[in-house]
């Protein structure tokens, strides 16, 4: 084990890492997760978060500058990687890594794709730098749980981002070593952004970890230096934040087994743990429904019982307000909100938490009945699985179960590559024509063939007048 500092193992692991350490099963989930990270960013292509973001990032220009989706007019990279970072995950519908901490690692593509646009980087570069962002976060989560001490599990991304920002600069080994000094110190994010009626920052707060992540890098590469040890030191990251970790990866040549092969892509745009409950809901539904299937099911149904695992239950599933949530940010983030509409519904969709339906009394009566419980057993089985149980009484006096474990999406059942592009043409429709789509794919599907980003990104349609 390397005695070197840990910000310095870091940024060593960051310089020797090349494309040429991706296997071709690596690569290929690289570009499954280019095309969902933009399947979400056309969903939420109009947003309100979105254009005030757009807004603000309007106000600054650069030279060079960085393209932010949905206008043709370039900005700053920072601001570029705050906007593109907010359209990969408004929806919550972005892929998703579970461990000690949960994380969407799929994030870190706007801070890639913002200075690899401005430093004209290929496409194999782009790909080599999200590996490594993955990588990074994710052994991070595996290190040490933060939101357990009170930190938003963004504060990882603000390694990983900054990392991969400096990589894309091909910044020495010194200077990727500050880089992560700069980063880890200041851009630290506390856990209520997840807790209780949750607001539109929740779609925000890694892309503004990726807007730090790369300033950090911009001013390492000048040559600005950070607080040492960031990790070690009498007030660092281990005693303030995480608590001590190790991070035994750094000192191989190469993982081998990259992590982005073990992230999940999600099949519904909810909060990653409710994944198995609305599978199961949807599999209740069917059996209710072949035997009533004329009663309205909040009318067939007495109570409603959720059996969870822990994560999931300190996640969206111990609040008040995820009872009767208030905002499609609360709702994308409650187990019995999600539940019950794709029980209702026979499906979990983007109008699933509109405003209407947020207020549906269909909805909130289902709602009422229903109560989650902690569950040992189906504790023990998360990460690896996230099990949820249902179990329905009818008025009829029958008892109707269903179980989840993993759903599709998840890395013990993945998504085909046909599902992938049903996804993003999912989103896609209405926005981009049937040409358009095609193109973006095939783009997508052969990144590794690019000389610079600039093609990809240019075909990516503007925001709507």
């Amino acid at each position: 084990m390397s005695h070197a500092s840990l910000s310095r193992r870091l940024a060593e692991f960051t310089h020797r890492l090349t494309y040429d350490h991706l296997d071709e099963q690596t690569r290929k989930e690289v570009r499954r997760r280019v095309i969902d990270s933009f399947s979400c960013a056309l969903g939420a292509h109009s947003s309100p978060v979105v254009h005030i973001a757009r807004k603000v990032a309007a106000r600054v220009s650069a030279d060079p500058g960085a393209t932010y989706l949905g206008n043709k007019r370039k900005t700053s990279p920072e601001w570029a990687a705050f906007v593109n970072g907010i359209l990969f995950r408004y929806l919550d519908y972005n892929d998703t890594y579970l461990s000690l901490e949960p994380a969407h690692p799929s994030d870190n593509l706007a801070a890639v794709l913002a200075v690899a646009e401005v430093t004209g980087s290929s496409g194999k570069d782009v790909m080599t730098a999200l590996v490594l962002a993955y990588e990074i976060q994710c052994r991070m989560c595996d290190a040490a749980s933060i939101r357990s001490r009170g930190w938003d599990h963004v504060t990882y991304g603000a390694f990983s981002t900054s990392l991969a920002a400096g990589k894309l600069l091909g910044m020495d080994v010194e200077k990727l070593t500050q880089t992560v000094n700069i980063a880890g110190t200041p851009h630290v994010a506390i856990r209520q952004t997840r807790s209780g009626e949750l607001s539109e920052w929740k779609g925000c707060a890694f892309a503004n970890a990726s807007r730090n992540g790369v300033v950090s890098a911009l001013l390492a590469n000048e040559g600005l230096t950070g607080p040492s040890p960031l990790f070690e030191g009498e007030l660092g990251f281990f005693k303030q934040v995480s608590g001590q970790f190790e991070l035994p990866f750094l000192d191989q040549q190469s993982p081998g087994d990259f992590m982005i092969n073990r992230t999940s892509i999600k099949f519904w745009p909810a909060e990653y743990h409710s994944q198995s409950a609305i599978h199961a809901a949807l599999e209740m539904r069917q059996q209710i429904l072949k035997q009533h299937p004329t009663t309205p099911l909040e009318d067939l149904i007495a109570s409603f019982d959720i059996f969870s695992f822990d994560a999931a239950v300190d996640i969206i599933g111990k609040d008040p307000e995820k009872w009767r949530p208030k905002t499609r940010e609360t709702a994308d983030h409650s187990l019995p909100y999600c539940t019950a509409v794709a029980l209702l519904d026979g499906d979990v969709t983007l109008a699933s938490f509109s405003d209407e339906r947020l207020s549906d009394q269909r909805v909130l009566k289902l709602l009422e009945k229903i109560k989650i419980h902690r569950d040992d057993e189906l504790t023990a089985r998360y990460p690896r699985g996230i099990p949820n149980r249902l179990v329905a009484k009818l008025t009829s006096g029958e008892t109707i179960t269903a179980e989840n474990e993993f759903p599709r999406g998840h890395d013990q059942n993945p998504m085909t590559d046909a599902e992938v592009t049903a996804k993003f043409q999912r989103m896609a429709n209405g926005i981009m024509s049937e040409a358009a789509q095609n193109q973006f794919l095939e783009t997508c599907w052969h990144i590794d063939s690019l000389t610079n980003v600039s093609p990809l990104i240019s075909l990516f349609p503007s925001e709507p007048a």
